[in-house]
């Protein structure tokens, strides 16, 4: 059997709430990056403070929610983060899933399309979820072409939901179901 875990150019790990948190008070010092991964207004945290909330994330733990680091294969440097957090109602077997690229000099390469494809594969073969769903703003094109590479289907859009640089932007729903993902990965 292969690793899960492993794809052809990053691997996902567990993550480490101390590197993490020193990692994302060096990327969120990129509004650009910032502006990608949320809506709300950005914000400078310190290490330590990334750290307690990463802790306090972790002994929270949801078992609904599987959190990992993104590493690249070849010299195993921490590229980002993804999660899914699995929403199990009414017998549904969902999730929506969160990537993230931290550095700008990685953005283009490949990682998040090779995560995004560990972590599908993850949730349809071993959490057998039925829909894996995610949001995306309408101005970030090369993140929308990478979800489409993969298989996410444009579902859906909350119309001018978000004011950014005096213009009203468009969020995107995506989504990929279990028998899309099976009939292109395993013909």
């Amino acid at each position: 059997m292969k690793d899960i875990f492993t794809g052809e150019l990053v691997r996902l790990s567990a993550f480490d709430p101390e590197e993490l948190a020193k990692a994302y008070t060096d990327w969120t010092r990129d509004s650009e990056l910032q502006r990608l991964f949320d809506a709300g207004a950005s914000a400078l945290h310190s290490a330590k403070a990334g750290r307690d909330f990463f802790e306090k994330m972790l002994k929270e733990e949801n078992p609904a929610n599987h959190f990992f680091s993104i590493r690249k294969l070849d010299d195993n440097r921490l590229l980002g983060d993804i999660n899914l957090d699995v929403i199990n109602e009414w017998g549904s077997c969902d999730a929506f899933v969160g990537l993230g690229i931290g550095d700008r000099n990685d953005w283009g390469k490949g990682y998040g399309t090779d995560a995004m494809k560990i972590i599908l594969r993850y949730a349809f073969t071993e959490l057998n979820l039925r829909r894996v769903t995610l949001t995306v703003f309408e101005y970030n094109p090369r993140a929308i072409r990478s979800y489409e590479k993969v298989g996410f289907h444009h579902e859906g859009r909350l119309r001018k939901i978000l004011l950014r640089d005096g213009r009203r932007w468009d969020m995107l729903y995506m989504g990929i179901l279990a028998e899309e993902w099976k009939e292109r990965n395993h013909g």
